[in-house]
């Protein structure tokens, strides 16, 4: 049985570089919300984007029971609030499943630097993923509870 690895940060940490890293070097199966997202509503999902993005959430947690047994599980999707984090857990963990939360730690500058450079290549088309204006990085922001110390497995500190 496989376990399940959830992947936490801010806005433009390195979460998804992180988790095909961990995929590649490790194994595993990533779900990911924002892959999804965009290849069926691209940059723009509207006012109902929070709604679409929670229910992907909730299909991808019945599908990961259902890749468990053949390989490890790593959920891509920022686990910004301590309540979602929470429910994750527990979803996993009352059917006897391995558990653990990775935390992105980015400092802000490394953040902007990367938000500039994924924004410049998306306009030049080199680059499919979410562009970040100051209303989306703002959001993000403003929603995002850093994890405590007792939530966090794996702490990973990106210098660069």
């Amino acid at each position: 049985m496989g376990k399940v690895i959830s992947i936490c940060g801010r806005i433009c940490s390195g979460k998804s570089t992180y988790a095909r890293e961990l995929a590649s070097r490790e194994g595993g199966i990533i779900l990911s919300v924002d892959e999804i997202m965009l290849d069926i509503f691209g940059q723009h999902a509207g006012e109902l984007h929070d709604e679409y993005a929670k229910r992907i959430k909730e299909y991808f947690l019945e599908k990961a029971l259902l890749i468990l047994p053949f390989c490890d599980v790593i959920l891509d999707w920022g686990f910004p609030s301590k309540s979602e984090r929470e429910s994750c857990r527990m979803f996993f963990s009352s059917r006897g499943i391995k558990y653990e939360l990775h935390y992105i730690d980015t400092p802000e500058k490394i953040r902007q630097i990367d938000i500039e450079k994924r924004n410049r290549e998306i306009l030049e088309n080199r680059k499919k993923d979410y562009y970040i204006d100051e209303n989306i990085k703002n959001k993000c922001e403003g929603t995002f509870e850093a994890p405590d110390f007792g939530e966090i497995d794996v702490l990973y500190k990106r210098k660069t």
